[in-house]
């Protein structure tokens, strides 16, 4: 079944992370199930968000696609109106659609500023975002780029 972002919003809040369409986003897949590892118990969900079509984003999450949910987002509209500029993102969404924190490009010190947001907000365990064998520190992708 196909829901949209505002069916999910209004029931939980959201941890997003948002790839670029291309080749090299599949480095942050891994990163991104550590994170989702942590919060799948909690009181939020988390999901992919691909900036291109159906196709593209089952080649870039591999068996990732199957597991987590994915928004696909071709025109841009949701990635715009998170207000990300560049990708890879990290976003934690209120049930009121708020963003509530958000990181661009990689920086793993940003991304686990998010990710203890999204642990005090849920009151949970806060993931170790960063590990051995990630990519390195990146602006990333401009979003239109991506």
């Amino acid at each position: 079944m196909t829901r949209t972002l505002d069916d999910w919003t209004t029931m939980f809040h959201l941890c997003l992370v948002v790839l670029p369409a291309r080749p090299e986003g599949a480095a942050w897949v891994p990163v991104a199930e550590r994170i989702f590892k942590t919060f799948g118990d909690a009181d939020c969900h988390c999901a992919f968000v691909v900036p291109a079509s159906d196709a593209v984003a089952r080649r870039l999450l591999g068996d990732a696609e199957r597991r987590v949910m994915t928004f696909v987002d071709p025109d841009l509209a949701l990635v715009s109106g998170l207000g990300l500029e560049r990708l890879p993102g990290f976003v934690h969404l209120r049930q009121d659609a708020t963003v509530v924190a958000a990181s661009e490009g990689w920086d793993p010190r940003d991304w686990q500023r998010v990710a203890r947001d999204v642990g005090a907000a849920m009151k949970w365990t806060v993931p170790e975002v960063a590990a051995q064998g990630d990519p390195r520190p990146t602006t990333g992708w401009d979003v239109s780029a991506a």
